[in-house]
């Protein structure tokens, strides 16, 4: 096979795709990435057979073929070449020549014909799901996926087709963040799934704003279409937990919070919670918010935070990091936390479909 393509092309496809390849895989051929010319285009392919990931660039294929080259080396040499046109061609060996300019390299690929090929989804389950919304969502939830993996059935957003919504969660047993939107499907079509972390990660990568994922479900597999680029990948297997008895009834407080200053009070206050007490204690009164984090061994930090507030004196205590996860994953100028006591689950709200459950911590004194 031989053909020319731009080297910023190049690059950003192979990007978009390395990142699925492993780097602990007992199978040489999973480290690396297909590559198939034809049709004045190039593929580019990786997979470790739970995730795979296609995308194609532009190209001028002077001969048609395939072979398969180290992702992680190709792309660090097409990342250093010195001008801006490549042209790569492949000997019956799957040896592969690349020139750029007064730039020379020759690397060693493996045939494609031992390349794992990805699912087909014939006959599949099909959503179309405007992009804007999917990353949005899974910007709100992804980051509360646990990452225990004796508890594998949480190791990926819970994503359900029900009622003419979409519902994505995620949840670690300590706090849980979900959000909810309508959208259009038949209801022959209802179901639920476990997307893993991997697969999530990828799809963050891939989403921009305009335009519309097709999503096609088979009983194991699941696939993206998002323009030139296609992710599939396993499903989990097993039951969810019931996120919903998570959830706390009505609050008895209901604090109006601004997101940001909330967000860097929390923040500079944290840095004097230690590893044992990894805390920071929430003081309600009139009007104000009083952060503060003391530890014996290193100090303690206290910042005030003027808000709208007239309810019961209240304090509680949140992991700094649970915490700011959310406020720093919104975009919303003004956050709602509701409270019931100091030992009840807060939740963080917005004018819109999200809610965020968070676990209190003990604290003494």
């Amino acid at each position: 096979m031989k053909f020319t393509v731009s080297k910023e092309a190049l690059l950003d496809g192979l990007q978009k795709v390395q990142h699925v390849v492993s780097t602990r895989t007992t199978l040489p051929i999973l480290s690396n990435v297909l590559l198939v010319a034809e049709n004045g285009r190039l593929q580019l392919t990786t997979t470790d057979l739970d995730v795979g990931i296609t995308g194609s660039v532009e190209a001028q294929v002077a001969k048609d073929g395939a072979t398969t080259l180290p992702a992680k080396r190709l792309v660090n040499i097409i990342r250093e070449l010195p001008a801006s046109e490549v042209e790569i061609s492949v000997d019956a060996k799957n040896v592969a020549s690349i020139s750029c300019g007064p730039s020379f390299f020759k690397i060693i690929g493996l045939g494609q014909d031992d390349f794992p090929p990805l699912p087909d989804f014939d006959g599949a389950k099909e959503y179309r799901i405007p992009q804007q919304m999917l990353r949005d969502g899974l910007k709100k939830t992804a980051y509360a996926i646990s990452t225990d993996e004796t508890r594998y059935v949480l190791n990926g957003i819970y994503t359900s087709f029900r009622e003419g919504k979409l519902t994505l969660v995620a949840t670690d047993g300590r706090r849980l963040a979900m959000v909810e939107n309508d959208l259009d499907f038949p209801a022959s079509q209802e179901v639920d799934v476990i997307v893993p972390t991997k697969a999530v990660q990828e799809l963050q990568r891939l989403l921009g704003t305009e335009g519309e994922v097709l999503v096609q479900l088979s009983d194991s597999q699941i696939s993206f279409t998002i323009g030139e680029h296609l992710l599939v990948s396993k499903l989990i297997e097993g039951n969810y937990p019931n996120y919903r008895q998570v959830i706390p009834g009505d609050s008895s407080e209901r604090v109006e919070l601004p997101r940001e200053a909330m967000l860097e009070t929390v923040r500079r206050v944290s840095l004097l919670s230690s590893d044992k007490s990894n805390s920071v204690k929430l003081v309600f009164g009139s009007n104000k918010v009083e952060v503060t984090a003391n530890s014996p061994d290193v100090g303690e930090a206290r910042e005030n935070l003027e808000v709208p507030y007239d309810g019961k004196d209240l304090q509680i205590a949140f992991n700094p990091e649970f915490l700011k996860a959310p406020l720093q994953n919104l975009d919303e100028e003004t956050v709602y936390l509701d409270l019931i006591d100091e030992m009840s689950p807060g939740v963080v709200r917005i004018d819109g479909s999200f809610l965020y459950v968070i676990m209190p911590m003990r604290v003494t004194g």
